[in-house]
């Protein structure tokens, strides 16, 4: 994604304390939020420099654990999210995540070669080196005849049909100023506006803010510091820049 493209967001705040309460928005959101957990930590610590690593993406976590998974493109997604290793294998356009899938090149695939044989029985001994020349340790001949290698067949994911990312597109999501997620829907509106004892809605304030890498950086740094991040990044942030 191009550093100057804004990712959308239609923030609910309460006018009065200037909190917001839940942002509205859509995949590729979504799909940048839980990118953040696939970042390996060393990346994390390059960007954020020396922050403190506090906040609140265990709640990030705990949603999409919670996620069921016919909202996502793969049933291997979730797993790769929550059990990391040193990168996910998952491709997404995350602002600050590119992680690939790709399969490695013919040119960057080593070369396998077996002793080359002689007799009748053109035995190569079952011994394979990847160094030209080595001695079979059977026949005491160079291992000059090249083998070839057989690479595993690629097994294409949902996502690789089409759809790019970790959810899916037809669908709205709500995420929460601690940045948990969940799908939108009517209902789930009504019962968080409960829940903030919400009775007015005059009280209330829509705004659409962007979300490009500035902020993106912002919002991670928030993340490990703090339970109210839409909040600090696009309200109290914005109020300071002033």
């Amino acid at each position: 994604m191009a550093s100057n493209s804004k990712l959308k967001l239609k923030l609910l705040i309460e006018k009065k304390s200037q909190k917001v309460l839940f942002a509205e928005t859509g995949k590729d959101v979504v799909d940048f939020l839980f990118s953040l957990l696939a970042m390996p930590i060393g990346s994390v610590i390059k960007l954020i420099t020396k922050e403190s690593m506090t906040g609140c993406l265990g709640a990030t976590y705990s949603s999409l654990e919670q996620l069921d998974d016919t909202y996502l493109l793969s049933t291997q997604t979730k797993s790769h999210l929550l059990n990391p290793t040193t990168s996910t294998a998952v491709s997404t356009n995350s602002l600050l995540l590119s992680a690939t899938d790709a399969a490695p090149s013919c040119d960057k695939i080593n070369k396998y070669y077996t002793c080359p044989g002689n007799g009748p029985y053109l035995a190569f001994y079952n011994c394979v080196t990847d160094a030209y020349g080595t001695a079979c340790p059977v026949c005491l001949k160079g291992m000059i005849k090249q083998v070839e290698f057989v690479a595993r067949p690629t097994i294409k994911r949902e996502e690789d049909k089409g759809e790019k990312g970790f959810v899916k597109g037809d669908v709205m999501y709500t995420v929460m100023d601690d940045l948990s997620v969940m799908p939108m829907s009517t209902i789930s509106s009504i019962t968080l506006l409960n829940r903030f004892g919400i009775k007015d809605l005059s009280t209330l304030q829509e705004k659409t803010v962007g979300l490009g890498l500035p902020e993106g950086l912002e919002l991670l740094k928030a993340s490990l510091q703090s339970n109210n991040v839409l909040t600090d990044v696009f309200l109290t942030k914005k109020k300071r820049r002033a």
